[in-house]
């Protein structure tokens, strides 16, 4: 009873009278209690010293160790119109099979002769090319031609600059003597006039010698004509190769001007050729890619477009399909803190979804139903969900894991850590401390060597 009033009802009243006085007062209730309350406490006591394996949980999902084994879409690299279905949903196709046929929604590969008649077009160009090499050919013939016609001229040219040139000196000799006959006419005259004018000499004499040195005299001036005209024919033989020298330029030049046409259109033509070629290849390919086929071998998941007629665009969804050979992994998130506990080899428990379990997380040989795995790629950059991504494979030291198992399923991982005592990790949960920081044998050897 509460000791609330200063009358005190205990020396009054004898509680021992009483048959649940002494049930509740008996000494034995308080012996047994003591012993249960320090045997309790001993176990506790004990339980806090075992040894408690830290670990970095996660959740995620089943998935596939390679990219290329994982479920995927098949699209079309091209718009189109469905024609026809040649599998249903659930069916197994081999790689290449044809799981579906489009048609050309685009007015432009509507022709259904498109393919041949761009190869009718190529021919015709490459007969262009073939006409325009020949006229380059035919060109360069025509100036070889000219340059040979030039050297021919230009040394016929020469040949008759020489002839002027010695005609000069001939003209140049006939001129000397012309003025050596015209001193000897003078001297004569004179004498004859002198030897007439001392009556030795007749006046006809005079005459004579006088009609001489006239003759002489036009002789020399004849002869000087000559000289000039030889020296004209120099200047006309120079001019004249002169001439051929520009008259055959001007020739060469035009015929080079079209040899550079020509090929500047056959280079065209060429251009064009190989932009039809590489038209028609595209319409080749572009006809092939109107039969959708399996990227590989593996199951029709899902049909997303569906119905005979209906058009889409390049780049959608068509047909899902899931590989028929893959191996299991397991992606799953880890929190930032935790990350780098997380190394590439490091040993991790799975717990799938639908699979019995026990799991003590701290005990992890005590767990019953989870299975081995290993890491093999730890993410370097954030996911969506805030967390950091890591991929497992199966531990080949651990049993298999189950047959079933399927792509996309929920799946529980615990990486294992340190072991410390029991107490070690409760301090630790209650002060909200990340586990102990640690590095694997084999990177502690690495640096141990680099040191």
């Amino acid at each position: 009873m509460l000791n609330i009033s200063r009358n005190s009802v205990n020396k009054n009243v004898d509680l021992k009278g009483y048959k649940s006085t002494e049930k509740v007062f008996h000494k034995r209730h308080y012996k047994h209690f003591n012993r249960f309350l320090t045997g309790f406490a001993g176990a506790f006591i004990v339980i806090l010293f075992l040894p408690w394996t830290q670990n970095v949980t996660g959740d995620g999902y089943l998935t596939t160790l390679t990219p290329d084994q994982r479920p995927q879409t098949i699209q079309s690299p091209i718009p189109g119109r469905i024609e026809r279905w040649f599998v249903k949903e659930g069916d197994f196709v081999q790689k290449g099979d044809t799981i579906l046929h489009i048609s050309e929604i685009k007015n432009e590969y509507f022709d259904p002769m498109l393919v041949e008649r761009t190869g009718q077009q190529i021919k015709a160009k490459s007969m262009s090319v073939l006409s325009y090499q020949e006229k380059v050919k035919a060109l360069d013939n025509q100036i070889a031609a000219l340059e040979k016609e030039l050297k021919l001229k230009l040394e016929q040219a020469r040949n008759k600059l020489l002839q002027a040139k010695l005609k000069v000196q001939s003209d140049s000799i006939d001129l000397e003597a012309a003025k050596t006959n015209i001193t000897i006419a003078n001297r004569q005259f004179d004498r004859t006039s002198q030897l007439e004018s001392e009556g030795l000499k007749a006046v006809t004499d005079v005459e004579e010698k006088r009609l001489k040195q006239q003759e002489t005299q036009a002789k020399l001036i004849s002869q000087e004509n000559k000289l000039l005209a030889s020296k004209n024919e120099v200047i006309n033989a120079e001019v004249e190769i002169t001439r051929v020298r520009a008259e055959y330029a001007d020739k060469i030049a035009k015929a080079q001007s079209d040899k550079f046409t020509a090929q500047s259109n056959q280079f065209d033509s060429e251009a064009q050729v190989t932009k039809l070629e590489n038209e028609f290849t595209n319409y080749e390919i572009r006809n092939d890619l109107y039969y959708i086929r399996a990227p590989q071998t593996g199951f029709i998941n899902k049909a997303i477009q569906s119905g005979i007629g209906e058009t889409f665009k390049e780049g959608d969804q068509l047909v899902g399909i899931m590989p028929a050979d893959y191996e299991m992994a397991v992606e799953t998130f880890v929190r930032p803190i935790d990350l780098p506990l997380m190394h590439l080899g490091e040993k991790v428990r799975i717990q799938f979804d639908g699979w019995p379990v026990i799991i003590f997380s701290g005990w992890p040989n005590l767990s019953y139903g989870t299975y081995g795995g290993v890491v093999v790629a730890i993410e370097t950059f954030i996911s969506d969900n805030g967390k950091y991504r890591v991929l497992l494979a199966p531990d080949v030291e651990d049993h298999p894991w189950p047959k079933d198992l399927r792509v996309g399923s929920g799946a529980n991982t615990i990486a294992l850590l340190e072991d410390v005592p029991i107490w070690f990790e409760l301090w630790r949960q209650l002060n909200g401390f990340p586990p102990n920081y640690y590095q694997p044998e084999s990177d502690k050897m690495v640096n141990a060597d680099k040191k």
